[in-house]
């Protein structure tokens, strides 16, 4: 007898020398004899293969018989294998504990072995015939399949043609409306008289719209209609919903779907497209097929008989079952190419979201500049451009680091700097972001600040960038000369800041869906002005991301609409703290380096270096490896900063040859650059970079590390000291 013909127990002891007896006893059975010499190995043998039967010891290490036998029992394929107990303890207390685990039989050991060897062998029979019963009924499953499947190629050359056709019909277009159309059209008369096809939405909800087929009772011409609101009868309703949760094709026998009749009929055909006579619902035999595709129902189609004399069998609903199939794939493609189209819109929409996003800080900064270009500038008139430019460039920044990453933006994944700061600082970023659109459509701004200082813990750019969103909503949406209202107020331990307007307004049907990703409101006023579907939907994240909530209102179209964000406010702080929070220029000064920037781009370079030089350091200019290598071997630089996306040799590998050469280590190495995901980072610290930087650099922090890279030049640190990565 070779293995596979085997059957299988399982030998469960910690001490060799009991496994080699009970071996010994059992050879004789002539079976495949798997030993475990602890609990655990025996679970893991249980996950491979199947036993019929367990000899258990009761006593030993690590895990006993008693909680070996537990955590069989409770594994489902496992719960019903046989186990006898083999223990030197005799108590009652033990069998008992024994018996209630499961066990079949409690030996004592010594073994008798002419007693373990029949035992065991009652229970090998036992599960040989018990798979011997299985095969057989799987046999007879398999004959009645083979049965069924004769009956069925009784009617191939029928049901062929039938579905060859309903796969053209089908394959005529990718219209989602045409298509259950179509199917309902082709299944009559060639299924029954009578078919119905009802689809679900993409939330599993009934569309509330149903194709409908039928013919006439004297067998004349077809007829078809469009039904809205359902189903047309509560019995057809209830079965197709009975199939739709079981997921399985149904037949229905010996039923009675009876025809609307007078009030009834009259409620029906309000809810009909198309028609002139009342379909005939006296329906004694009927399919309900679920349409399914890629694992998810779409919908039912039903055929039915009125015909008492016919009933429908297992052919007729294999062939329902295949028609089902192919137009669940129809529909499921028409789906998907609707999606397509939906995506494409979209994408189309996300990319002017980006020009939106990036656009925004660029009206301030272009303010600012033509302030700049006008003569005889006051010192707070120059001070107020240069505040402006560096907050909107930072704000730049930080929205490239963002967008550049979608997956960042889309999965809610965007990495808040909050700060303390007076709310009403923020407020003065976001209508500089605003006010060119605010004023191009002349409308009038209302603002209203708290006299005190309200203080939340926030991420200034993004904040700003809320609050600039709902400003901009609001002036796209209201009528040239229209007025906005911002007010900002403490109430109880929040912050709430409210948009108001006198626009065009939005529909009670809209408001709870005003949120959603690329939702739009129907707005029949200026649509060019907007129309991208994405600000509203940063607004919620990001306000929910701060630990706050907002709310759309509005009384109705041409009523305006309200806009109420809540954030958690701080306690007031004194007046020494919020002075931190006021916007001044920052000059760090330090000793003069020498310092060699490589950067193959001519104005990176050329403009860096002239900052430096304001600055007091001693610079060179480099655009390549070879370049940046002649001029260290000229005059050794205190400092190199270093390009990585250089031509013919990169940054990295320029990095490692200063490293290698006499003196290498101690020049202070800063990489600045245009990549700065971790891998780069991670790369340029290999390649002896102090510390990676990424573009556009802050002036302030690239000299706050050139003041700190005494550290490394007067040998009073190493250089792990100076690695920032940023």
């Amino acid at each position: 007898m070779d293995n596979e013909a085997k059957t299988n127990i399982l030998i469960v002891d910690d001490l060799p020398e009991k496994i080699l007896v009970f071996r010994t006893i059992l050879e004789c059975l002539g079976q495949n004899l798997v030993t475990a010499l602890s609990g655990r190995e025996a679970l893991r043998h249980l996950l491979d293969r199947e036993f019929a039967v367990i000899l258990l010891d009761v006593n030993m290490p690590d895990m006993d018989g008693f909680e070996t036998a537990a955590m069989i029992r409770n594994r489902r394929q496992t719960a019903d294998t046989p186990i006898i107990f083999i223990t030197a303890f005799s108590d009652e207390m033990h069998t008992a504990q024994g018996y209630s685990l499961g066990a079949v039989d409690y030996i004592l050991t010594p073994v008798v072995p002419a007693i373990l060897c029949t035992k065991v062998g009652v229970f090998v029979d036992l599960y040989n015939k018990t798979r011997q019963v299985e095969f057989q009924a799987e046999e007879r499953i398999i004959l009645a399949r083979e049965q069924a499947a004769r009956a069925a190629a009784e009617e191939a050359t029928r049901r062929s043609a039938f579905l060859a056709e309903a796969s053209t019909v089908l394959a005529r277009s990718l219209d989602y409306e045409s298509i259950p159309r179509g199917l309902a059209r082709h299944a009559v008369p060639f299924l029954g008289d009578f078919c119905a096809v009802m689809l679900l939405d993409e939330n599993g909800r009934d569309e509330g719209r149903t194709e409908m087929s039928w013919t006439e009772v004297d067998g004349g011409s077809r007829q078809e209609a469009l039904m809205t609101g359902g189903l047309p009868t509560r019995l057809l309703a209830d079965l197709s919903r009975r199939v739709m949760e079981t997921g399985e094709a149904e037949v229905f026998s010996d039923i009675d779907i009876p025809v609307p009749q007078n009030g009834e009929a009259s409620e029906f055909w309000s809810h009909v497209s198309s028609g002139r006579t009342v379909p005939p619902f006296e329906l004694r035999s009927l399919v309900v097929v679920p349409l399914r595709a890629r694992g998810r129902t779409l919908g039912t189609i039903a055929v039915g008989l009125r015909d008492g004399d016919r009933v429908y069998e297992t052919a007729d609903l294999a062939l329902s079952e295949d028609l089902a199939g192919r137009a669940a794939i129809a529909i499921d493609n028409a789906r998907l190419y609707r999606d397509i189209q939906e995506n494409d819109r979209r994408k189309n929409e996300f990319l002017a979201m980006l020009a939106h996003e990036l656009r925004n800080p660029l009206a301030p900064i272009r303010n600012a500049v033509e302030v700049l270009r006008m003569t005889a500038l006051k010192e707070e008139d120059l001070q107020w451009a240069n505040d402006v430019i560096s907050r909107q460039v930072e704000q730049m920044v930080r929205l490239v680091d963002d967008l550049l990453d979608i997956s960042r933006i889309t999965g809610g994944k965007i990495q808040l700097r909050k700060e303390t700061i007076d709310i009403a600082l923020v407020v003065t970023r976001a209508v500089e972001t605003s006010r060119p659109l605010i004023d191009g459509r002349k409308h009038q701004l209302l603002i209203a600040l708290p006299s005190e200082p309200l203080l939340v813990e926030v991420d200034p750019v993004r904040f700003a960038q809320v609050i600039a969103n709902l400003l901009n909503n609001a002036a796209k949406y209201t009528n040239a000369g229209g007025t906005i209202e911002l007010d900002v107020a403490r109430s109880g331990e929040e912050a709430v800041v409210q948009v108001r307007d006198d626009g065009i307004g939005i529909s009670s049907e809209m408001l709870s869906h005003v949120f959603d990703l690329f939702t739009q409101v129907d707005r029949s006023l200026d649509r060019s002005q907007g129309g991208l579907g994405i600000g509203l939907t940063l607004v919620r994240r990001l306000v929910e991301k701060h630990g706050g909530s907002v709310e759309a209102q509005s009384d109705g179209i041409n009523r305006g609409s309200r806009f109420i964000i809540r954030v958690p406010a701080l306690a007031d702080v004194a007046p020494a703290a919020r002075a931190t929070n006021e916007a001044r220029p920052r000059k760090i000064a330090g000793p003069s380096r020498r310092i060699l920037i490589v950067d193959d781009h001519p104005d990176v370079g050329r403009s860096l270096a002239k900052l430096l030089r304001l600055r007091g350091h001693e610079v060179r200019l480099a655009q390549d490896g070879a370049g940046a290598l002649d001029e260290i071997t000229q005059d050794e630089p205190e400092v190199v900063i270093l390009d990585i996306g250089l031509p013919e040799m990169d940054g990295y590998q320029i990095a490692q040859a200063i490293r290698r050469r006499p003196g290498g280590e101690s020049i202070v190495l800063i990489a600045v650059t245009g990549y700065g995901q971790d891998e780069d980072r991670r790369r340029s610290g290999e390649a002896g970079f102090d510390c990676h930087l990424v573009k556009p650099v802050d002036p302030d922090q690239l000299l706050s590390l050139l003041h700190s890279a005494t550290t490394k030049t007067n040998g009073q640190g190493p250089a792990s000291s100076l690695v920032v990565q940023s």
